[in-house]
């Protein structure tokens, strides 16, 4: 198999576990699926930034979670963080200053604080205390 080959676990309804070409569960952090509902309903655009050379296995995921319909844009691809934001501020026509960016990686948020977008570091998961806490920082600078 390929290393991108994701499936769900049986084809029973619900389909809730996603697992790998061994058999592994992939897990996400629980809040996710509530934050992407939240923002659409708060018609907030929502974008993907990747800095993955798995790019088949990206979308796969996305297509089993059921969260495409939730991005508006998707920035899929090795390289750097700062090409994902200006191909996103081209198609977007949103500036920097306006962009929120969650991240567990610190060095793209080094890389991609300085074109003006907010950066928050998520430490220990993406969860709503995290989101709002990130809207606020962001509210405060504009």
């Amino acid at each position: 198999m390929a290393r991108h080959d994701f499936k769900y676990k049986s084809n029973n309804i619900p389909r809730d576990k996603v697992v790998d070409a061994r058999g592994a569960h992939i897990k996400y952090y629980p809040d996710v699926p509530g934050i992407l509902k939240y923002l659409k309903q708060n018609n907030c655009l929502v974008a993907a930034a990747s800095r993955t050379s798995e790019i088949q296995g990206a979308q796969q995921l996305l297509d089993l979670f059921n969260w495409n319909q939730y991005f508006d844009h998707k920035q899929i691809f090795p390289g750097q963080k700062t090409t994902h934001f200006a191909n996103l501020k081209k198609a977007t026509g949103i500036e920097y200053k306006d962009m929120v960016f969650f991240d567990d990686e610190e060095r793209n948020s080094h890389d991609v604080s300085p074109l003006g977008v907010t950066c928050i570091l998520v430490e220990d998961g993406m969860t709503n205390a995290v989101l709002h806490k990130g809207l606020k920082i962001w509210a405060s600078k504009n």
